[in-house]
């Protein structure tokens, strides 16, 4: 037997509300998240902040003055880059339990959304890291180690 459709529309009502609430967490959250990224060559870090842009650009060790123009450029670029695409992964992961069916009321399917297409093909790619602003990523820890031991 079905339930009546006054507790079904409590339910949808409470699933509705929780959702809102979650939403405006996430919301505020995102609002302050930023990610940062180091450049290939370790010449660059930049940080993106929460809809993508640029927030802050460090050269590191002074490598950039043995680095001609154009390779200064690709290490921003790069860098940039590599910061925006972790804060577009970090919203797709914030976002997608909104987009999901609802396990109580399944008239509530959800819906598919291409991330591809709002954030482009990069972000769909493998996720080697997601290290949020003040902390170095995984693979400049390991790297300063393996430099450190050489002795």
């Amino acid at each position: 037997m079905t339930e009546p459709l006054e507790k079904r529309l409590e339910k949808a009502m409470a699933e509705l509300q929780a959702a809102q609430e979650g939403i405006a967490r996430t919301e505020r959250e995102l609002r302050a998240a930023s990610f940062a990224a180091v450049s290939s060559d370790r010449a660059v870090r930049a940080t993106a902040g929460p809809q993508g842009e640029l927030t802050g650009i460090e050269f590191l060790e002074n490598k950039y003055r043995d680095m001609s123009p154009q390779e200064l450029a690709a290490s921003v670029l790069e860098a940039a880059s590599a910061a925006r695409v972790k804060m577009n992964r970090h919203v797709m992961k914030a976002l997608a339990p909104f987009a999901e069916p609802s396990s109580d009321l399944p008239e509530l399917k959800g819906f598919e959304l291409d991330w591809g297409k709002i954030f482009g093909p990069e972000v769909l790619g493998p996720d080697d890291e997601d290290t949020a602003r003040g902390g170095r990523p995984a693979a400049a820890w390991r790297d300063a180690i393996g430099e450190d031991g050489e002795d």
